[in-house]
């Protein structure tokens, strides 16, 4: 009973647990980017917002790369706190310009997309990932 209340962990369970959320997140945003990628590289004319004035295409082709290469760089754990930055960014314009004047409910994908994105941009990617391969595996031990 004891252990269910306990708050410590080893760096393999948090590595693991990195690992998990890396690879479940990825797989839940490339269901938003496919359809956005098929649609740029299809010859439908792009139906898009422009939230941050760049232009309808720009802003598109922004977030297809967000939420596709983006994406999967961050289920590699390639330069992985990037590519975190990078779509922490993406929800953070989802919620607060595109849906500014929605109910919660409607943003709170975003917003649940942004927390985990700023998780990973404050802990890494962890052990399994190529940003361990490339520093050589260095790196803080965790407690």
């Amino acid at each position: 009973m004891k252990s269910l209340f306990s708050t410590s962990f080893s760096a393999a369970q948090a590595n693991i647990a990195l690992l998990i959320l890396r690879v479940s997140v990825c797989g839940f945003m490339l269901t938003h980017g496919l359809p956005k990628f098929m649609n740029l590289v299809g010859d439908k004319p792009i139906k898009f917002g422009d939230p941050i004035g760049i232009s309808t295409t720009a802003s598109f082709i922004l977030i297809v790369f967000a939420e596709v290469v983006c994406s999967i760089f961050f289920l590699m754990g390639f330069a992985t706190r990037i590519a975190a930055f990078i779509l922490f960014f993406s929800m953070a314009v989802a919620a607060f310009i595109v849906h500014a004047n929605d109910p919660f409910a409607t943003k709170e994908k975003a917003l649940l997309y942004l927390v985990i994105y700023l998780v990973v941009m404050l802990l890494g990617a962890g052990k399994y990932s190529v940003d361990h391969l490339i520093s050589g595996g260095s790196g803080k031990k965790r407690r």
